[in-house]
């Protein structure tokens, strides 16, 4: 319902700086974008049209709210690129940046596919959401998820979390609402991160949520990479020899 309190709550519990409060001018949305000091973003997403299945006193006009937040892909692009050995899998399958480890290099912001990792000024290291690793080891629900007072951020094994997805989304078609989705739910779903184990249910594109439609993680397109540089390099060669018969 776009309450923030994921937001407030990730910074209180993390004791994250604030990023300046400027205003931003887009709808209620303060924060903009994800970064290495604001870890859960909640979009407020403008449409001149209204939600599907539902009438308001609004008229052609409806929110899409979203609670963004790191993926933590199974093929996390930020992890593959990290030459330190700073950014790691956890014993709970999320990914976490060790920042004692971290020196900065910046590889894994462009390796990341959704823009999320990013370097903190005053330090220059990476930082982003760790899905509150202190408290997951403390078998505690993550800050996030522990102050959503709408159960719209919900926490758990995996697979549970999958079914209960899938049940939301079939309730949802039922009530007329047959545009919601499940985004990354799996491998199957964006093969081009092996699925998240953050994923969204959306109302509309990705594209409407600032989210990319199909996501691929750098090393997914090495093989594709190093067969162009295979072929530009056999072109060169090929120009070479005409060069040589043609002078001859």
């Amino acid at each position: 319902m776009g309450c923030k309190a994921c937001e407030v709550a990730c910074k209180q519990w993390n004791q994250l700086p604030d990023d300046g409060f400027h205003f931003t001018g887009m709808s209620y949305d303060q924060t903009a974008h994800l970064g290495a000091s604001t870890w859960r973003h909640v979009a407020f997403v403008e449409r001149p049209v209204p939600l599907q299945g539902q009438t308001s006193g609004a008229g052609d006009f409806s929110w899409l709210m979203m609670s963004d937040v790191c993926k933590h892909c199974q093929l996390a692009g930020c992890l593959e690129a990290c030459p330190t050995g700073a950014i790691v899998r956890t014993e709970f399958d999320t990914v976490y940046v060790q920042p004692d480890v971290c020196n900065g290099c910046g590889y894994c912001v462009s390796a990341c596919p959704f823009g999320v990792i990013d370097r903190r000024e005053d330090d220059g290291r990476a930082w982003k959401c760790t899905l509150c690793y202190d408290r997951i080891g403390d078998d505690q629900t993550p800050a996030c998820a522990k102050a959503c007072p709408t159960a719209s951020i919900q926490y758990g094994d995996l697979d549970e979390l999958h079914a209960r997805a899938e049940t939301r989304v079939r309730t949802l078609h039922e009530q007329g609402m047959t545009d919601a989705y499940l985004y990354g739910k799996d491998a199957e779903n964006q093969p081009g991160t092996g699925g998240l184990n953050a994923f969204f249910l959306l109302l509309d594109k990705p594209e409407v949520y600032n989210l990319p439609p199909d996501p691929v993680v750098p090393t997914k397109k090495a093989l594709r990479s190093w067969a162009s540089v295979a072929m530009g390099a056999v072109g060169m060669v090929a120009m070479a020899v005409g060069a040589v018969v043609l002078g001859l």
